[in-house]
C-alpha cells in the first residue's frame, strides 16, 4: 500500500493503522513523491489525498490508473464535492474517503474489499 498524504501526522496514523493490520505501508507526501514511488515498486493499493502539494492527487490517479490498470485506489480529501467524486470515479477511483474519518473496521473494510 502507498499512502500519499501531504499533513505527516494523518500519515502517520495512516500508516501505523494499516501496518498493523497487515499491510506492507510506504509513504509519499507529495504528488511527485508518490509518481518516484509507483514507479520503483508499484503498489496494489493507493491511498491517494486530493490536494497535495505538487502534482495533483488526481493527477497521480490518472498516471496510476493508465500505468497500472489494476491498481486500486481509495481517494481521501477534506473537499467532499459532488464534481471531485464524479472525477475520481471517472478516471478509476474505487472509493473515496472523506476527512475527518473515524479508523473504524466498517470504514476501511468496506472501502478496501
Amino acid at each position: 500500500m502507498l499512502i500519499v498524504e501531504d499533513e505527516q501526522d494523518l500519515c502517520d496514523c495512516l500508516q501505523t493503522y494499516f501496518s498493523s493490520r497487515g499491510f506492507s505501508v510506504t509513504s509519499a507526501f507529495s504528488g511527485e513523491e508518490a509518481v518516484a514511488h509507483l514507479t520503483a515498486a508499484p503498489a496494489d493499493v493507493l491511498l491517494l489525498d486530493i490536494i497535495l502539494p505538487g502534482i495533483s492527487g488526481l493527477e497521480v490517479l490518472r498516471y496510476a490508473k493508465k500505468r497500472y490498470p489494476g491498481i486500486r485506489i481509495v481517494m481521501v480529501t477534506a473537499h467532499d464535492r459532488v464534481e471531485l467524486r464524479a472525477e475520481a470515479r471517472l478516471y478509476g477511483a474505487c472509493a473515496y474517503v472523506t476527512k475527518p474519518f473515524d479508523f473504524s473496521e466498517t470504514t476501511w473494510s468496506s472501502v478496501l474489499a
